[in-house]
């Protein structure tokens, strides 16, 4: 079961305000595969994930990967189904999945800091 969580922040506001969190590895596997989306004002973070695939997906997601402290590595926009690989880079250590989207990408630069 992927636990849940109140929220991950960013300068101090509210980023996003449903989170999930896959910890396990079966959860960190599956991801978001299965599912019709993530809703609004929502994101899955994966732990220990430093690349993900979007084979057999519903929807486009975007994605933004963070560092062990949670400074962002490397944001990726509207990935579409059946993509092989999108790799998060060698500080990668963790990757917060969103719908294609649905939380504002556009606040975020590569080396801000996100909590969560």
């Amino acid at each position: 079961m992927v636990s849940s969580s109140q929220m991950i922040s960013h300068q101090g506001q509210i980023w996003a305000r449903r989170v999930e969190y896959a910890v396990r590895w079966y959860e960190r596997m599956r991801g978001l595969l299965g599912r019709d989306g993530l809703g609004d004002d929502a994101a899955m973070v994966i732990r220990n994930c430093v690349a993900v695939h979007t084979l057999g997906m519903r929807f486009a997601i975007d994605l933004v990967f963070v560092d062990r402290g949670g400074r962002v590595v490397r944001i990726v926009a509207n990935v579409r189904p059946e993509r092989f690989c999108v790799w998060g880079g060698w500080r990668a250590a963790h990757v917060i999945e969103s719908e294609a989207g649905k939380l504002d990408l556009a606040r975020l630069r590569v080396g801000d800091e996100l909590l969560f």
